[in-house]
């Protein structure tokens, strides 16, 4: 039941309502209570029972709820099936039509005080800015959608929480995302917190971080939990279709109670179908680790499974990511030529603040290749480039590597001090190469 607004605010409301029907104050009060109740409420200067309320409220023609709160009949429970219809154009891929969607559903949830439809939209709005690249505007919808629920329980929060962490890593804020992630894993698995959703959204959101700093065997152990905790569902978009088609109805019969239950089921396969994007990282990380044991058949089988879960989510940035790593593969399997033209396919979707140590391993990779081929200006290009965006991101693993292979290259062309300065800067990064914040991994599920 709605909070009740304050007497003066539920006066106002009944002499409106009186008004507009034509009715006395005589007639609104027979033949329970007086006239002069009836003006005394108006005025403000009595707080109504709830009985008084009810009785008024059949008088008028309106739900007791929307006297008291101001609130129309089933509000929370229509603005739920539209978060629901909005979460479905955000897993179609059609970001920007559901941001607008949900920049509605924000305003109206405002509107009425209905904070947990309120937090909802931020959440969705982050997500669709996430889509869309917008990652400021992303940070800032979930930073406001975890103030909001800053009095639930952690799993209520986690979603904020993991939104906020992968804007920061897209941005490349590496070790900042790795902080808020263990942060809220440690905090579920330790205060025997273990909501799979929950655990699902965190361990597939840390593994491109650990991959990023290096700590592949981190990354390795969060997909293997991620896998297993992720949900089964035979076609999630239809059964969550048919819960929608569901609730319309329970809704229309004024059956608020069942309308929500099925809502809240269609919601949740609508994040299991946003989970594909997450889902298919944990392919990509398998991938990575058949590569680098050498197994490169598993490993592009895995890759090439990433890359076609990410086309259905249309998530440019994240298949962009796995194209990479694929390459990678192509390249050590003998296929420079397929590699390159992977490359130069998704170059257009990194920036140096959208997935910099994708792109630097994008322009380390066709050094590579150029160097293979003699075309040593081409490949020192690429170097250079990658050099800039690693530095940027702060990946000093990488750097290090990478100023190994501009010296070589140098050295080759007769640059001999260009080249001992390459190798001094690569030794200062690998004093610090990239690592966690936190010392020790988090706790893992009970599993």
């Amino acid at each position: 039941m709605p909070e009740r607004d304050g007497p003066e605010v539920v006066g106002r409301r009944v002499q409106r309502l009186r008004a507009e029907r034509g009715m006395t104050q005589r007639q609104l009060a027979e033949p329970a209570y007086t006239p002069a109740y009836i003006s005394t409420l108006e005025a403000g200067r009595v707080r109504a029972s709830d009985d008084a309320l009810r009785h008024i409220a059949d008088r008028l023609g309106v739900t007791y709820d929307e006297l008291a709160s101001g609130r129309p009949a089933g509000l929370a429970t229509a603005l739920r099936l539209r978060l629901t219809e909005a979460e479905r154009v955000l897993a179609d891929g059609r970001a920007e039509e559901a941001g607008e969607r949900y920049a509605a559903l924000l305003a109206e949830a405002a509107e009425h005080g209905l904070v947990p439809e309120q937090a909802a939209a931020l959440l969705g709005l982050g997500e669709c800015a996430l889509e869309t690249g917008e990652l400021g505007a992303a940070r800032s919808h979930f930073e406001q959608a975890e103030e909001l629920l800053s009095g639930e329980t952690l799993p209520v929060r986690v979603p904020a929480i993991r939104g906020r962490a992968v804007a920061h890593y897209l941005a490349g804020e590496l070790r900042y995302a790795v902080y808020l992630l263990e942060s809220a894993l440690d905090g579920l698995n330790r205060g025997g917190l273990h909501d799979p959703d929950a655990l699902l959204h965190l361990y597939t959101a840390v593994i491109g971080p650990y991959m990023d700093m290096g700590a592949h065997a981190r990354a390795a152990q969060a997909a293997e939990f991620a896998l297993a905790l992720a949900p089964r569902a035979e076609d999630p978009a239809l059964i969550a279709r048919m819960h929608r088609s569901v609730a319309r109805t329970l809704l229309a019969e004024g059956r608020h109670a069942e309308a929500d239950a099925s809502l809240a089921k269609a919601a949740g396969l609508y994040r299991q179908l946003r989970l594909r994007t997450e889902l298919a990282n944990c392919h990509w990380m398998r991938g990575y680790v058949h590569a680098q044991a050498g197994e490169l058949d598993r490993a592009e089988h895995e890759l090439r499974q990433a890359l076609e879960m990410l086309a259905e989510t249309r998530a440019a940035l994240y298949r962009s990511q796995a194209a990479v790593e694929l390459a990678d593969v192509l390249h050590r399997r003998g296929r420079p030529t397929e590699a390159a033209s992977l490359l130069d396919g998704v170059l257009g979707d990194f920036s140096s603040e959208r997935g910099a140590v994708h792109a630097a391993a994008a322009h380390r990779l066709l050094g590579i290749i150029a160097e293979d081929a003699d075309e040593t200006d081409s490949a020192e290009e690429h170097y250079v480039r990658a050099l800039s965006l690693l530095e940027r991101a702060g990946a000093a693993g990488d750097l290090a590597d990478l100023c190994r292979l501009l010296g070589d290259l140098l050295r080759r062309t007769g640059r001999t001090e260009a080249a001992l300065d390459a190798y001094r800067t690569g030794l200062g990064h690998r004093t610090t190469p990239g690592t966690t914040t936190l010392g020790p991994a988090p706790a893992g599920p009970p599993f």
